[in-house]
Formats: C-alpha cells, sequence, structure tokens
C-alpha cells in the first residue's frame, strides 16, 4: 500500500526541489519534472493548511458555544 504524503514530507521536498533549482544543481533535462512536482507540492501543502484552518476554526466554534 502507498503511503500518505505527511505536510512535514511534501514541504521539506518542496525546499530540497527550490535549493535544487536556486543552486542550479538541476539539469535543464529535468527542470521541468521539478517545476511540476514543485507545483503539485504547493497545491498539496496550501490545500491541507486550509483544512487544517477548517477544523481548527470549527474547533473553535465547538468551545465558545
Amino acid at each position: 500500500m502507498k503511503k500518505q504524503l505527511t505536510y512535514e514530507e511534501a514541504f521539506n521536498e518542496l525546499k530540497m526541489i527550490t535549493s535544487d533549482i536556486n543552486d542550479e544543481t538541476v539539469s535543464v533535462d529535468l527542470l521541468t519534472q521539478k517545476i511540476e512536482r514543485a507545483s503539485f507540492l504547493i497545491n498539496y501543502c496550501t490545500s491541507k493548511l486550509k483544512a487544517t484552518e477548517i477544523e481548527m476554526n470549527k474547533i473553535i466554534e465547538q468551545i465558545q458555544d
């Protein structure tokens, strides 16, 4: 079974991709793949953060009621 990607893993991978691109260690042949992966990771992290915010707001609402 495939392991679920965590926010921390996605964020760390995104930092690594960013570092590789900034350090110019990514070959032109792999650049498109890295950018596509980075785009996926950004969307994934954003979705996780939004879901967490929604859950936190629900919990806060329950506490205040």
